[in-house]
């Protein structure tokens, strides 16, 4: 997966969340807004300078926004379950080793409730 999401030496979003995209049970629309989300973290890395600190903010903004969505996927007779985190996590590890930043997983999602 890391090689498709560094293609080219660029991160390609269009790998983000693809076992999500590519799994039926998971509706398209809640997986595109779940990555945009994931997006809005890439901006942010790029443009700038970010303490550890400030980068682990950043983390649980988004892992509360994700937070915030279990209830959108279960209207829509899906959830956040062990395939929704492993490839939420997997894209978020990706990006973080793509900017170098040397959070581990596990605590960039510290806030999680999926």
């Amino acid at each position: 997966m890391i090689n498709e999401i560094f293609a080219g030496g660029k991160l390609n979003s269009d790998e983000f969340l693809k076992d999500m995209y590519d799994d039926e049970y998971f509706p398209k629309f809640l997986v595109d807004k779940l990555k945009e989300f994931i997006i809005e973290l890439t901006v942010y890395l790029e443009t700038g300078s970010h303490s550890l600190e400030e980068i682990q903010q950043e983390l649980d903004e988004l892992t509360r926004h994700i937070n915030d969505m279990q209830a959108e996927f279960e209207e829509s007779d899906s959830e956040i379950e062990t395939a929704a985190r492993e490839s939420i996590m997997e894209t978020i590890k990706t990006i973080l080793i793509y900017f170098d930043v040397n959070i581990n997983i596990d605590d960039a999602v510290r806030q999680r409730n999926w």
